[in-house]
């Protein structure tokens, strides 16, 4: 029969050393619970690095508790739509310094964030996207004066940007939008471009108001032809008594239609109306 004394002293002898081992598991636990233990937030996502095989490219890890190995490292990254602004000074054609406020928005492609991760890193946005689109910018502006960046510059630039956009997703970036919140020339410059402007459409509508007057001309140079030409038909088809005759018929006709009281009698000598004024005035 095994002695209960026996037993109960020897794991005394071990109580110290598995205490201390306890402890030590308790310490080491805790400082590598991080290394084990991963949260994904909402609107995030990880990408695991394993210590084996590297960065894993075919697996997203979605919200939520996750538990790897301690040697291997999850990087998390946020997958919502997100804001980078930018305020760049750019020179003209004519080395005229010009300031563009930008604001990109922007997302990482779910699908291939281990790729992502694996060919750019986790500043993404200050490596590829903001170098990127300022390249466009300092081309685009470089390409054009003054008057064209204050008039059409804006279009132009956006027509840039998409190309860039294009290059951007081609490295698994999703840009939605690029806004330009403020493209400012010097003030001296811009005051000249203004009154240039101003001048511009004040010839414009000048000359808008001479092109009326000459066909306004033309209009009552046509009608008057229209005119002569009536009456000359008019002459060589009557004779003198009948023209008289006629023009007293229209003439009969408008009084007819005016709302003044008269009384009309036709059939004088000549045969043309004799008109009375009614009024008791």
């Amino acid at each position: 029969m095994v002695n209960k004394d026996k037993i109960f002293q020897k794991f005394k002898s071990f109580l110290p050393s598995l205490i201390s081992f306890s402890i030590l598991f308790i310490i080491s636990l805790f400082f590598l619970i991080h290394n084990i233990l991963y949260v994904i937030y909402p609107g995030h996502a990880g990408v695991r690095w394993s210590f084996n095989n590297g960065t894993v490219v075919d697996h997203v890890y979605p919200e939520g508790f996750h538990l790897i190995l301690p040697l291997d490292k999850l990087y998390i990254y946020d997958v919502r739509i997100q804001e980078i602004s930018k305020e760049l000074d750019v020179l003209s054609k004519t080395g005229l310094k010009v300031k563009i406020l930008i604001s990109i928005r922007f997302r990482p492609k779910y699908k291939f964030l281990g790729l992502l991760h694996q060919n750019i890193g986790m500043d993404y946005p200050n490596k590829v996207i903001l170098p990127e689109i300022e390249s466009v910018m300092r081309e685009v502006i470089g390409s054009l004066d003054a008057d064209q960046i204050y008039t059409t510059g804006r279009e132009v630039i956006e027509k840039a940007i998409n190309q860039a956009i294009e290059q951007l997703y081609q490295r698994y970036i999703q840009v939605d939008d690029v806004l330009i919140r403020k493209i400012e020339l010097p003030q001296i410059v811009e005051d000249a471009i203004k009154f240039k402007i101003k001048q511009k459409h004040l010839v414009e509508a000048h000359e808008f108001i001479i092109q009326k007057e000459k066909k306004e001309a033309e209009r009552k140079r046509i009608e008057g032809m229209g005119i002569k030409d009536k009456n000359k038909i008019i002459q060589e088809s009557l004779e003198k008594k009948q023209i008289l005759q006629w023009e007293g018929i229209q003439a009969t006709k408008k009084l007819a239609e005016s709302q003044n009281s008269k009384i009309i009698i036709i059939g004088d000598k000549d045969g043309l109306p004799v008109i009375f004024n009614s009024s008791n005035e």
